[in-house]
């Protein structure tokens, strides 16, 4: 497997964040490497020099093809999971036109491989962190970085094994026993080199995500040991909660997940409905409610091939030009009340020509995400409205109805003034987040662990032609396999333990 080495980029990206370098890329994935003697001399020059490559990977575009402009970074594979669902219409074909069909998930096509290294190249990352301080750290800001690499390596695990696996079954329950994704370990998780080597074949789901939640508790309980990070770009304990929350609504464990999420979002505020929260375009990483994220910069930003150039009909790329402007589905419109300040996220079915681009002029097109004119639009990775509605659906699903529409209102007093509602179910909590949550990356993800599919065949559907699927929970077309580069590479998993379509 090609991520078992100390990758040497984080060195390199330090000296230039640029997002679309060759040679960042060629450092990541083939060759140069640091042994551990050097990586921990380089580390205690400027310790963040590996923090900075791994935010700098995250953001890097056409990490496995040259010239692929619907592979860029995290976004991207988040991007690529959102064209799946039933919420998002593309104006017309284009880049990520395959996820929008489910019909990109085999072994030999991109798009698996764009997930896999977008992942397992995260995991390396944090390894390499957490190989630096092989008994632990001992200041602050040492626990601070191993804490970061122990959040990062477990949000990695926790999109893998829902990628490449249906990790609950129809009712909630773990599929504990279920072929899962490879485990990279180093050291300094007290593995041995015999450990390390086994674990690099197809582990359980259950032993996945036993690893998700120890990456995550170690996470919080270094983040809480006095670091405090410079800015949003950077993993702190409220988001490593964040992740935990995730986790939690992931494997039913409710109770949990409810108290998680709401410490998670203590002090920060759910944004107003004006033009510095609601209505800001979602570009700025100094929005109160925003918890994580990464703020571009004219040397790390990547133009057409970038999440804004996809989702924002605002932005001159492709969708704002009109080559594949993104659409709300309109069922999903219907159901937005006209008192809701989020209806004005979207434009109506007639459309709306004072628009200033020919996306944005289209019937239910998307104007939540706006543009800078530098294309240094910030990415948002997590916000707490987010954990609101985490919070909300633990205490549903608790069949404490109660107790979720008292959640639930702390997001709606903001959103929409004449909710009142005494009592709310776990349907109600997912309509909001698809109203909340639209083209952030978690349609997907909610559509698996709530055993849905998706119609797009009803009438009066706005899909486009060709894309009018109807898709039934548990189907096949919801897991990847494995890139087949992994197969023919990695000894321990064969053609045999492929996921069959």
């Amino acid at each position: 497997m090609k991520f078992t080495k100390y990758f040497a980029a984080g060195v390199f990206a330090a000296a230039s964040l640029t997002a679309c370098s060759e040679s960042f890329l060629e450092d990541i994935e083939y060759t140069d490497a640091l042994d551990e003697e050097s990586a921990a001399e380089a580390a205690g020059k400027n310790p963040d020099v590996f923090l900075n490559g791994a935010w700098s990977w995250m953001v890097t575009y056409s990490q496995t093809d040259s010239g692929s402009h619907d592979d860029f970074g995290y976004m991207g594979s988040l991007h690529a999971t959102d064209m799946m669902g039933q919420d998002i219409c593309m104006g017309s074909a284009h880049w990520f036109n395959y996820d929008y069909q489910l019909d990109n998930n085999q072994e030999s096509y991109r798009r698996t491989r764009c997930h896999w290294t977008n992942y397992y190249t995260m995991i390396a990352k944090a390894n390499e962190i957490l190989s630096l301080y092989p008994d632990g750290g001992e200041t602050a800001v040492q626990k601070g970085l191993i804490g970061q690499a122990q959040a990062m390596r477990g949000l990695a695990y926790m999109h893998l094994i829902q990628l490449y696996q249906f990790p609950t079954d129809s009712n909630g329950n773990i599929n504990a026993s279920a072929p899962g994704v490879p485990l990279m370990y180093v050291a300094a998780d007290g593995k041995t080199d015999e450990e390390i080597a086994a674990a690099k074949g197809r582990n359980t789901v259950g032993d996945v995500l036993a690893q998700v939640e120890k990456d995550l508790l170690n996470a919080v309980e270094n983040l809480e040991a006095g670091y405090e990070r410079p800015n949003k770009n950077y993993i702190d304990a409220s988001v490593a909660n964040g992740f935990l929350a995730r986790y939690y609504l992931l494997t039913s464990q409710w109770e949990k997940a409810a108290t998680t999420a709401n410490k998670a979002r203590q002090g920060y505020p759910i944004m107003e409905a004006n033009a510095s929260g609601l209505y800001d375009g979602f570009v700025n990483l100094d929005n109160g409610e925003w918890m994580w994220g990464f703020a571009h910069t004219t040397e790390t930003q990547t133009t057409y091939a970038s999440f804004f150039s996809m989702i924002s009909n605002l932005a001159p790329g492709y969708a704002g030009l009109g080559y594949a402007p993104r659409l709300i589905d309109a069922k999903l419109y219907s159901q937005i009340p006209d008192t809701d300040a989020r209806k004005k996220w979207f434009v109506g079915p007639e459309g709306d020509s004072t628009q200033p681009t020919a996306g944005a002029r289209r019937p239910y097109a998307n104007i939540k995400f706006g543009h800078k004119s530098d294309w240094t639009d910030n990415y948002m990775y997590m916000r707490a409205a987010e954990m609101v509605l985490i919070e909300a659906e633990a205490y549903a699903h608790l069949d404490q109805g109660a107790k979720a529409a008292d959640a639930l209102k702390v997001l709606m007093e903001k959103r929409q003034p004449d909710w009142d509602e005494a009592s709310v179910t776990v349907e109600d909590v997912y309509l909001q987040r698809r109203i909340e949550l639209w083209g952030e990356g978690f349609s997907f993800y909610d559509l698996k662990r709530l055993n849905k599919g998706i119609d797009r065949t009803y009438a009066g559907n706005n899909h486009l032609d060709g894309y009018k699927l109807k898709v039934p929970a548990g189907d096949t077309r919801w897991i990847y396999q494995i890139p087949l580069k992994e197969i023919q590479e990695n000894d321990l998993i064969n053609e045999e333990d492929q996921n069959q379509l």
